[in-house]
């Protein structure tokens, strides 16, 4: 038996009375109101946002019996905000998805339980609205829907993130009207919507009827084009002028105005005696010469606006203005070309996503979210994997981004089938990719910013991608076409690919037979603690010509704002609601924090990617290397701003006008600075150099960083300081070593060897150890390797085991203790033989030596550790923290960029990066010293010769790695503080590139050393002291 098509399963029906797509823009009756561009002063404008009332259904066959009608009874119904996913306001299931379809794969049918939300609301329509046409505008329902109004079937649409547009002139009335919209959680469209993201419902965006003339402009298209000199400029414009009326029409004008970003004209011109039929559209063409205009590109989008006045019988019937930005894109000798030259896409992915209303983004987070990439050297976004809403366009035209503009179209799912391209190659579902495509070109082309069509994400290779690509350049051949999964190149202009390791896309650059410019679309896939590496992908786009960029996945984590059954709040993620199958935390992937905090991730990101780089002169005579990385701009915007820092003071500063060194040009600067002539022993000189903005920009205040480098200072002197010879006094028992000096004492437990107290000044600091470590909590990018880590080597659960403990006092002033330890896993023949060498001073320096030896590797030892380092319990009341190294931020060493030296003031609790899933997290990397101390500013410094790492918090690794959520990790009585020899590197290999070599940590021989120093503020500062007793000497 055939099973037949519901209206929602037919693929052969696109829409019923759907208008036929087109660019956005309002309509106004005079200028003034035009260049607002808001809904207000145009034609008509009333907005249905706000609260309808709503019945959630199982599925649609059990709709009540005339639910369309006006006078249906609505009491019962409950209300529900518009625009909104009603996931997210209690109705149905919250399900998260990377890749599966969450019902059977049956295209084009869907479940039976199709859950199904009817709105309903009332408006006033005056009686001006009846003479001309009401449109009646979606701009966002998912996935399927049908509307009424006054009790008559309007129409049908699909697509669940592109505009749907109805003429309901014929059903409206003077006053009070009615409209029901019944939207279809699953539908055909579903199969072409598997996105990487939760599976969110209901009327969305915003919802708009507009006014419009019978007679007018159904449609607008600019280009714009230039000279071989990239000098003069062609302004193209088709105007598809329509008449709905049943009257020959042959005295039409069309005006046409063009004015700078001041208002002042540019030129104008007209088009005059158009004859247009009753309903019909006639296409009339512009085109024009403009002298010189200024260039729209990320770094400068100069926009002007164009006036179009549509007149009958000399009487203005409309006005429509649209952002212009002259640019041209092209591809010449294996590059795109922007204006006629090569760019670097330094880009990001972006998902719509609000962590109380799901992909309901009002326009001033988009705002927030443009501003912030621009103040964070992001040119470009891709619109993954969607169109987003209009305002973000927009937004992109004004502030200067670079857009991949994406058709809402993906079919992830099949490729767990076998049969990846199931709908991709089969030609009865062309109409339906074809629609993806040419509505989004329709409503987007004439935003400056779009570079490149998108004919999707992760849905195989078939014919009709193929189709798509022929009707895409037929639409508009003025923008390149973009599509990761075209693997042999056939319908791309670009060669994009995803995820690429560092080796692979060295490959691609030195293969000549790949002719076309290449970009990753996405990669450093920024999921929870990292990524790491991104500066070997930063220096490989700048070395190879053909690699023009990338964007990183993604720009935001995907948490849901929730709460548990006591009340606790948490940002949800896959599974937290209850839903199989799902994907857990894929979705906390972004370089934003649910709360658009920015990540250590985009901090790092940002001086990766920074526009100005600065490298070492001769630093003696004040002379550094400046080299400007932007495309288009000189550096005269911004001023440099200098000064030499040495501990936490500034011994000099000062500002230099950039000048204006060119794009691509590089220049050596001359800092004024002068050199102390007295230097301060054991004391590092920092030249910080910083590149601000010289004055306010829509985008950042006057002063904004956008690049900074810092250079150590040729001014070393040492100074050794003698060790002070004072009397020890050491007890020994059964199980303990007791040592003590004037104003401190240690105990040593000599069965473990570790250090169980250590009182200073009566103060109890020291609770447990100092203990070799080689376990983290699992980041997100070791996903992969972790099953090995914990199941097959069993690397979190090592195990010490003491071979001999001894002690002895050659000098009164000094105890030299040493211990020696086996340490492995259980079950495993691979060790590593450590020794512990203690040297304790009278005056309470704790001098200590640490060598590895790696023992064991044939017998099947791991290939990489997490770490090896040092584990301290202090005392709770141990809680602020400073540090010489880098900071503020935490940095680890494939991240560690963004990361300036200098000395910082913190506390433990400040200390915690906190990501959504709990990890390691709060490393400093290139640590000289760190000192922890009470309120009383007493408590203990640990320093070294060489750098270390070092991370401090209030509960242990164990706690962080038993949380699944903030508010699970609770706080301990006691303060961990890990100093560490080497940390693994972070990498992205959640979804990439792993550990680059230099940053893997493979198990190794070892020797590093440390202090321990207890002191009071009261005597010396961690500063002063951290200078004496890494420079000691015994006579």
């Amino acid at each position: 038996m055939t099973r037949m098509y519901k209206e929602w399963e037919d693929i052969d029906l696109l829409c019923k009375n759907r208008l036929k797509s087109r660019s956005h823009f309002n309509k106004y009756l005079n200028k003034e109101d035009a260049l607002t561009y808001e809904n207000k002063y145009s034609l008509g404008f009333k907005g249905l946002n706000g609260q309808w009332k709503f019945l959630f259904l199982k599925a649609p066959e059990l709709s009540p019996k005339d639910f369309y009608l006006g006078e249906v009874n609505c009491d019962y119904w409950d209300d529900i905000d518009v625009p909104g996913n009603w996931q997210v306001q209690g109705y149905g299931n919250m399900h998260y998805t990377d890749l599966y379809y969450p019902f059977p794969i049956n295209p084009p049918y869907v479940p039976t339980e199709n859950p199904t939300g009817i709105y309903k609301r009332k408006f006033i329509l005056e009686s001006h609205w009846l003479k001309e046409r009401t449109i009646l505008r979606f701009n966002g329902v998912d996935s399927a829907f049908h509307v009424w109004v006054n009790a008559l079937e309007v129409g049908y649409s699909k697509g669940s993130r592109m505009c749907s547009e109805f003429d309901i002139s014929q059903f409206i009335r003077e006053g009070e009207n009615d409209i029901t919209v019944r939207v279809y959680q699953w539908s055909d469209g579903t199969y072409l919507e598997d996105q990487d993201m939760w599976w969110l419902s209901g009327i969305f965006r915003d919802v708009e009827i507009i006014k419009e003339n019978k007679v007018g402009v159904r449609d607008l298209f600019i280009t714009t084009d230039f000279d071989e000199e990239y000098k003069d400029a062609l302004l193209k414009i088709k105007v598809s002028l329509e008449n709905t009326t049943a009257e020959d029409l042959s005295n039409i004008k069309i005006l046409y105005e063009l004015i700078d970003e001041d208002f002042n004209e540019v030129l104008r011109g007209s088009l005059e005696g158009n004859k247009i039929k009753a309903f019909s559209e006639e296409e009339l063409y512009i085109n024009e010469k403009v002298n010189n205009p200024k260039k729209w590109c990320s770094e400068e989008p100069n926009l002007y606006h164009l006036i179009v006045t549509i007149l009958k019988n000399e009487e203005i019937l409309e006005m429509i203005p649209q952002r212009v930005g002259f640019r041209k894109i092209e591809v010449k000798d294996g590059n795109f070309l922007i204006n006629g030259k090569a760019i670097l896409l330094n880009g990001v992915n972006r998902h719509d996503y609000h962590p109380h209303m799901g992909r309901t983004v009002p326009k001033e987070v988009m705002k927030e979210d443009v501003i912030l990439m621009k103040q964070y050297n992001i040119n470009a976004v891709r619109t993954s994997h969607y169109p987003n809403n209009t305002c973000f366009y927009e937004l992109c035209d004004i502030y200067g981004l670079y857009v991949i503009d994406e058709a809402d179209l993906e079919c992830h799912g099949f490729e767990l089938t076998g049969k990846y391209n199931w709908i991709t190659d089969d030609p009865h579902w062309e109409k339906s990719y074809i629609d993806r495509i040419e509505r989004v070109v329709q409503r987007d082309k004439n935003h400056p910013s779009v570079i490149m069509w998108s004919l999707g994400n992760e849905s195989g290779f078939g014919v009709n991608f193929e189709k798509m690509a022929q009707h895409c350049r037929k639409l508009d051949d003025t923008r390149l076409i973009h599509y990761e999964e075209d693997r042999e190149l056939k319908i791309a202009d670009v060669y994009s690919t995803m995820y690429t390791r560092l080796n692979r896309l060295i490959e691609i650059a030195e293969d000549e037979k790949i002719d076309k410019p290449h970009i990753i679309c996405e990669y450093g896939h920024a999921m929870g603690n990292g990524p790491g590496g991104l500066k070997e992908y930063q220096e490989a786009f700048r070395k190879y010509k053909k690699l023009q960029g990338g964007f990183i996945w993604e720009w935001y984590d995907h948490g849901i704002l929730t709460k548990d059954k006591e009340g606790n709040e948490f940002y949800a993620y896959g599974g937290n609601f209850g839903e199989y199958p799902h994907n857990g935390n894929f979705c906390i992937d972004g370089l934003l924090f649910p709360n658009r905090t920015p990540s250590p991730g985009l901090i790092e990101y940002k001086k990766v990617i920074e526009p100005v780089k600065f490298q070492e002169g001769d630093l003696k005579e004040g002379k550094i290397k400046i080299t400007n990385l932007y495309d288009f701009i000189d550096l005269s915007y911004g001023l440099i701003h200098w000064s030499i820092n040495y501990d936490d003071k500034v011994l000099s500063s000062g500002i230099l006008e950039a000048e204006d060194i060119r794009p691509g040009e590089e220049k050596v600067l001359n800092i004024p600075y002068k050199l102390p002539n007295s230097i301060r022993a054991n004391t590092d000189y920092w030249l910080n150099i910083s590149y601000r903005l010289k004055q306010d920009t829509p985008w950042a205040k006057c002063g904004h960083e956008i690049a900074f480098e810092q250079f150590l200072l040729p001014l070393a002197v040492i100074k050794e300081r003698k060790v002070e010879k004072g009397v020890l006094k050491v007890e020994e028992n059964e199980a303990y070593l007791h040592i003590a000096g004037s104003n401190f004492k240690v105990i040593f437990n000599n069965i473990f060897g570790n250090i169980e107290k250590y009182f200073y000044e009566g103060k109890d600091i020291i609770e447990n150890g100092p203990k070799l470590n080689f376990w983290r909590a699992p980041i997100d990018n070791d996903m992969y390797v972790l099953e090995d880590w914990k199941n097959k080597y069993f690397l979190h659960k090592m195990q010490q085991i003491t071979e001999s403990f001894s002690w002895n006092q050659e000098e009164e002033y000094k105890v030299n203790i040493e211990h020696c330890v086996h340490i492995a896993p259980p079950n495993q023949a691979w060790a590593v033989k450590a020794k512990y060498i203690y040297e304790i001073y009278s005056d309470g320096h704790i001098q200590l030596t640490i060598e590895g030896k790696n023992t064991g590797s044939e017998y099947n030892a791991p290939e990489m550790l997490p770490k090896i380092g040092l584990e301290l319990i202090l005392k709770k009341e141990f809680n602020k923290v400073g540090w010489y190294g880098r900071g503020p931020g935490e940095s680890y060493s494939d991240s560690k960029l963004a990361g300036k030296f200098g000395v910082y003031r913190s506390n433990v609790e400040k200390m915690h990066t906190p990501y959504i899933y709990p990890q390691e997290n709060g490393n400093r990397t290139d640590t000289k010293w760190v000192s922890v101390t009470n309120l009383r500013e007493l408590g203990i410094l640990a320093s070294c010769k060489d750098f270390m790492n070092f991370s401090i918090h209030d509960y242990t690794k164990e706690d962080l790695e038993e949380a699944k959520h903030e508010y699970e990790l609770k706080k301990k009585d006691f303060v961990v503080l890990n100093l560490d020899y080497k940390q693994n590197g972070l990498g992205s290999a959640s979804c990439g590139q792993d550990q680059l070599p230099p940053y893997k940590l493979n198990p190794q021989d070892f020797k590093f050393q440390l202090s321990l120093t207890a002191f009071s503020n009261q005597e010396i500062s961690d500063i002063e002291l951290s200078k004496k007793v890494m420079y000691r000497r015994e006579e």
